[in-house]
């Protein structure tokens, strides 16, 4: 009995979260372009949000009363309104720095001015 022929748990949330990670950080690592960083930094939260709904999810804490079961959800729902604000503040950067270098590569980035 592997894991694709049981019904969907926490598990097969939790493997999709990590693939969703390691994908971000592949991107981050890989990525020239100012905005493919971003999309990395977006996939790795969003994996992470994952992981975080699976293990506070009713499927694994069993019968515990004194639990609401939705920690997962508001630590997601944090992490979700932190990576709105980066996002603004990363595309504002990103696009003062092609304003100023005519390129969006992150290799270009080296000097910062005030």
């Amino acid at each position: 009995m592997g894991i694709l022929s049981q019904p969907i748990g926490a598990s097969h949330m939790m493997v999709v979260g990590a693939v969703m990670f390691v994908a971000g950080v592949v991107c981050m690592a890989t990525k020239r372009n100012a905005l493919g960083v971003l999309m990395g930094v977006e996939l790795v939260l969003n994996g992470a949000n994952i992981n975080f709904v699976a293990l506070g999810s009713d499927l694994l804490r069993g019968d515990t009363p004194y639990r609401l079961g939705l920690e997962g959800q508001f630590v997601s729902l944090f992490v979700i309104v932190l990576a709105a604000a980066e996002a603004a503040v990363a595309l504002a950067i990103t696009l003062n720095f092609y304003n100023n270098h005519a390129t969006v590569d992150v290799d270009r980035a080296d000097e910062l001015k005030g």
